[in-house]
């Protein structure tokens, strides 16, 4: 059930980054960085959708929540070199907060029932 909550909440938020890089000009290199981690933590929530076994779903998911923290690193270094406004910044950090915290508790739940 959290997973399809996951699933779709990192899809928005995949979204919000893509536009949000869309809109960033002359700084490539740094979009770039941010699109790759803010899009890749909803493709390993689905890939984790098909894993092959319950060690590979926790990999999967584990890499998303990598790919979250990534992201509220990059995101957290755009608002202090005043890339994006505070306003930008406090929304896509509460939106990765919420992805991490529902990634965090999947994973445990998932080591648990193992």
């Amino acid at each position: 059930m959290s997973e399809n909550l996951v699933l779709e909440l990192s899809m928005q938020f995949a979204i919000q980054i893509v536009n949000l890089c869309e809109s960033l000009k002359g700084k490539n290199s740094l979009t770039n960085q941010l699109l790759r981690s803010g899009t890749s933590i909803g493709a390993n929530i689905h890939e984790a959708n098909y894993a092959s076994s319950k060690a590979d779903f926790v990999a999967k998911m584990q890499i998303a929540l990598k790919e979250c923290h990534e992201t509220e690193y990059w995101l957290k270094l755009f608002v202090k070199t005043n890339i994006i406004s505070e306003s930008v910044f406090a929304k896509l950090s509460n939106d990765s907060g919420k992805i991490r915290r529902i990634l965090i508790s999947s994973i445990n739940t998932a080591k648990a029932n193992s």
